[in-house]
C-alpha cells in the first residue's frame, strides 16, 4: 500500500467521521425538534376539532365529525398519544431542557 492508498483511506475514514459528527450534533437534533413541533401542532388541530373525545363540550362538532374519515387514521394514533403523555407543560420543558 502506497503513501496515496493510504492518504486516500484516511481521507474517506475523516469524512465519515465528520459526517457523523455532523448528523449527531445538528442535524439529528434538529430533525428531533421539528417532529414533536410538528406532532404538537397536529395534536392541537385534532383537539379544536374534537374535543368531545375527551369530554370537552363543543358546539361545532357537528360540522367536524365530517372531518372524521380524512382523519381517521391520525385520531386513534393522536387518542393514544395525549392519554399516554404528560401534561402539556412537562412535554414542553422537555424540549426546551427545563
Amino acid at each position: 500500500m502506497d503513501l496515496a492508498d493510504r492518504i486516500d483511506a484516511f481521507r474517506q475514514i475523516l469524512e465519515e467521521w465528520l459526517r457523523g459528527l455532523y448528523h449527531g450534533m445538528v442535524s439529528h437534533p434538529a430533525y428531533e425538534k421539528i417532529e414533536k413541533e410538528a406532532e404538537d401542532t397536529e395534536d392541537a388541530f385534532i383537539l379544536a376539532c374534537f374535543p368531545d373525545a375527551f369530554g370537552i363540550p363543543s358546539p361545532v362538532s357537528y360540522y367536524t365529525a365530517e372531518l372524521l374519515p380524512y382523519l381517521e387514521d391520525e385520531f386513534e394514533s393522536w387518542e393514544r398519544r395525549l392519554w399516554d403523555r404528560g401534561t402539556y407543560l412537562e412535554r414542553k420543558g422537555q424540549q426546551y431542557h427545563f
